[in-house]
């Protein structure tokens, strides 16, 4: 059984993963330059909230590998967004998956990232931030609807594998 729970955990994490970059493609944009924010953000955060900070940051560290691979990301977006998922990570192990978390995770996440980012690009750290305020707002309003979404999703697979697993006394299993 541990192989069938090992790549069990291999696939979520793939996809979960893939559901991450595939987000952080879209973007929301803005009037001015540089204010436009990934839509991946509150999805990051309701990964964290259901599937748990391994499986959260596992799936984060193969999204970004697959930006390096893809071009679609540098070092520097590869640095800034795991410093993110290490604040939303931190919140989530201090906090857990609450009202609170799903709340402020995603802006105490980019407001740490973009604190760093001011440090590597010498920019005015709290312009950085000033720009990054319409997706924070985004991401307050929304991780919580997408945590609803997948914490249903991952419920009904649960149900699903769970009522697919008869007894092996049962007189009815035929497959």
């Amino acid at each position: 059984m541990q192989t069938r729970s090992t790549a069990k955990a291999l696939c979520q994490i793939g996809l979960l993963a893939v559901l991450i970059t595939v987000s952080a493609m879209f973007k929301l944009p803005s009037i001015l330059p540089g204010m436009e924010f990934q839509i991946s953000a509150p999805i990051a955060v309701a990964i964290c909230g259901v599937f748990g900070i391994r499986t959260y940051i596992l799936a984060g560290l193969v999204s970004s590998a697959v930006g390096l691979l893809l071009g679609t990301q540098n070092i520097l977006n590869v640095g800034i967004s795991l410093l993110f998922r290490i604040a939303v990570a931190a919140v989530f192990f201090f906090s857990g998956p609450n009202r609170f978390f799903y709340l402020f995770s995603g802006p105490i996440g980019t407001f740490f990232a973009r604190i760093a980012l001011s440090a590597v690009v010498g920019k005015a750290a709290w312009g950085l931030v000033a720009a990054a305020v319409p997706g924070m707002v985004f991401t307050l309003l929304t991780a919580g609807f997408c945590g609803k979404v997948l914490g249903l999703a991952r419920k009904a697979v649960l149900e699903r594998e769970n009522a697919s697993v008869r007894h092996p006394l049962q007189e009815n299993n035929v497959r």
